[in-house]
């Protein structure tokens, strides 16, 4: 590091600057009250002693060297060199206080910026400081397990590990030996910790509450959760916001009008402080800014929030969206087939009966349709009979022999090729079932339809409330989806969305966005999957959900939700309205102060003292307002329904037919579609 960078870096400290500033009461003194300043004379040249002069270069130095560094090595006029310009000038006239004044509160307001940053950047710091340093590692020895403690970059994949309770989780893995709670919010942003238990996912940098488990590990190293998070929050300090490089041209054109105008003012008034003073209040310190303080603390906010956004240019993207599209699984649903309706055709079966044998069928089956409704049976602690000599026919269904009845369980044409009608009554409910969006599984005895069992994915709890927020933004929603047109529209109406296309291919995704684009909206895109990368790049702006998203989905997006929460969707877009409108108000306010300064300064009203204050409020009010966005709640307050609930809660349902009181409360409980 170069002599003059060390320089730079000691003097634009917090300590120095405060010592230049102590030095500059003083030299205020001498100001106000007009005593002369002592002077020496050195080698017959006489120097002022004015204690101004430590400001100016404990102050000044840093300014000189970015003006010098970035006009020489950047080829960039910048905001600086007017700054210094105005200082010099403002020393040639003898007005060295007001040198210092510039130089010094131009260190405030850089310093204000610097805590700005430092403190938006709380939850970064919180990441990083959260990466685990060891792991105890289980391994083998003389026919025992023993563990060892190692560096987290020691540890492998498939490497098995142990947490105790109050332990800092190494790395990404599964659950093999033990039950817990996990305090996850670092990942996720959720505040309660979340109940594990084998074969359950936990995340690097979480932290194990309560029992002790044994985990394999899955992505170590940075493939790790908490790494790739810090990856991604890095990525957005690095990207500058398109509002910025604008400010910054702006700053760049401004050096030359200033100078013009202070020239002007000099031939017209004859006065050279009057000039000086222009130079002075011309500085676009309080418009260069205006924009990075406000997209730090915006990023900031949403970190805490878990929500990380890649880029200024995303979160300035997202002010503008007036179109936001969903996929639908995973995203708007769970993306999770449940049981949600057990009809029986049979008066002398139940439909806890149906559930049971229809369950202990397909137990053997490793079809998702058959696991859903076996674990379904299993949650609600049914006992299931016997099943022998099971057989599967792939696409069509199964058979197996149920407490001695043989048991058929699959589609029409499974049944048609039994030989067993579909009579009208069975058909209706196949067709009711089928119009809200489920998969059935028919089961038949004796050559005849005993029952259906249907499955549907769950929607989300917060999915119609995020819909109407979204609306009353004045935001348009849209589905996209690869699901049958009869799915799509059953869900999209239940959120109340109207602006509905399915059946479509990843390439049939990208065309409805670029339709949308080309229409001239600003869209942004939702999704999950792999199949949703493509969508979220052709965006304006790409939002993942990143708890559960593919890591190809994450990489593709500019936003990525760490928590399945899809209502920090309306959050994002009223954090991004309220930064375009905070940096905005901040360049309208300072543009506002310069303008009203030089004037002032023209005419003679302000001199460079008063001048360089006015100017640098201006700098200060930009800051502080940029700095309030940290700590504003743009969460939305939800109202109490009725019954005294909260408005995000789990909304009842309305199913066909449920399962009997004779089965646990909790089977009864089906969360797939709102009540009407």
């Amino acid at each position: 590091m170069s002599l003059a960078k060390k320089l730079f870096d000691l003097l634009s400290g917090t300590a120095m600057t405060l010592i230049g500033g102590v030095f500059l009461i003083p030299s205020l003194y001498f100001f106000l009250t007009s005593t002369p300043v002592p002077v020496v004379d050195i080698a017959g040249i006489s120097i002022p002693l004015d204690p101004g002069w430590v400001t100016v270069i404990i102050c000044g130095y840093p300014l000189f060297y970015l003006a010098i560094t970035r006009l020489v090595r950047q080829r960039w006029i910048s905001s600086a060199l007017l700054i210094c310009i105005a200082m010099v000038a403002s020393i040639y006239i003898d007005e060295l206080f007001a040198a210092g004044e510039v130089a010094f509160i131009m260190a405030i307001g850089a310093i204000l910026e610097e805590k700005t940053v430092e403190r938006s950047k709380k939850g970064i710091k919180k990441l990083i400081n959260l990466a685990p340093t060891q792991g105890r590692r289980l391994i083998t020895k003389n026919g025992t397990t023993v563990e060892e403690m190692v560096s987290a970059e020691e540890i492998k994949k498939d490497d098995l590990l142990r947490v105790l309770p109050g332990e800092t989780i190494p790395v990404d893995g599964e659950i093999i030996v033990g039950n817990t709670s996990v305090d996850q919010s670092i990942i996720t942003g959720e505040s309660l910790p979340i109940d594990k238990t084998i074969g359950d996912e936990v995340f690097c940098g979480t932290i194990n509450r309560f029992g002790a488990i044994d985990i394999r590990a899955t992505k170590v190293g940075e493939d790790s959760s908490l790494q790739k998070l810090i990856r991604l929050v890095r990525e957005a300090e690095n990207n500058q916001a398109p509002m910025q490089r604008i400010v910054d041209k702006w700053a760049t054109w401004l050096v030359p009008i200033a100078l013009a105008i202070a020239i002007a003012a000099y031939f017209l008034t004859g006065e050279l402080v009057r000039a000086v003073t222009v130079l002075v209040v011309f500085c676009p310190c309080a418009l260069v800014l205006a924009t990075p303080t406000a997209i730090i603390a915006a990023i900031g906010q949403a970190t805490k929030h878990g929500v990380i956004i890649k880029s200024g240019e995303a979160l300035e993207n997202m002010g503008k969206v007036d179109s936001i599209a969903f996929d639908k699984t995973g995203t708007l649903t769970h993306g999770n087939l449940e049981v949600s309706d057990i009809v029986s055709f049979d008066s002398s079966l139940s439909e806890s009966q149906i559930l049971a044998m229809t369950a202990a069928a397909e137990s053997y089956s490793e079809h998702p349709l058959g696991k859903a409704v076996t674990a379904h049976a299993k949650n609600c602690d049914l006992p299931l009979p016997d099943a022998a000599d099971f057989s599967m026919i792939p696409g069509k269904g199964i058979s197996s022999n149920v407490e001695g009845k043989f048991l058929l369980c699959g589609n029409v044409g499974f049944m048609l090729d039994h030989d067993i009608t579909i009579d009208d009554t069975v058909s209706a409910e196949l067709e009711k079932l089928r119009s809200e969006g489920k998969a059935s599984i028919l089961i038949a005895a004796d050559k005849k339809i005993i029952g259906v069992v249907a499955l549907s994915d769950s929607l989300r709890m917060e999915a119609k409330m995020m819909v109407d927020e979204l609306k009353e933004m004045n935001t348009n929603v849209v589905l996209l989806t690869g699901d049958h047109k009869q799915t799509a529209d059953y869900f999209a109406s239940i959120v109340g969305i109207t602006d509905v296309h399915a059946e479509l291919l990843p390439a049939d995704k990208v065309s409805e966005i670029q339709k949308m684009k080309d229409a001239g909206h600003i869209v942004c895109m939702i999704g999950d999957g792999v199949n949703d990368a493509p969508a979220l790049k052709t965006a304006d702006v790409g939002v993942s959900m990143g708890s559960m998203g593919s890591d190809i989905a994450i990489e593709a997006s500019d936003v990525a939700l760490m928590s399945d929460n899809i209502e920090k969707i309306p959050y994002l877009k009223r954090l991004s309205n309220a930064t375009i409108s905070t940096i905005k108000f901040s360049i309208i306010v300072s543009m506002i102060i310069n303008a009203i300064a030089i004037y002032l300064s023209v005419i003679g009203i302000l001199n460079p003292v008063t001048g360089a204050l006015v100017h640098n409020i201006g700098s200060v009010l930009v800051v502080l307002n940029a700095a309030l966005l940290y700590d504003r709640n743009f969460e939305k307050k939800k109202d109490k329904t009725k019954d005294g609930s909260k408005g995000g809660d789990n909304v009842p349902v309305n199913n066909s037919k449920k399962v009997p009181n004779t089965l646990p409360t909790s089977c009864g409980r089906f969360t797939n579609q709102p009540e009407d």
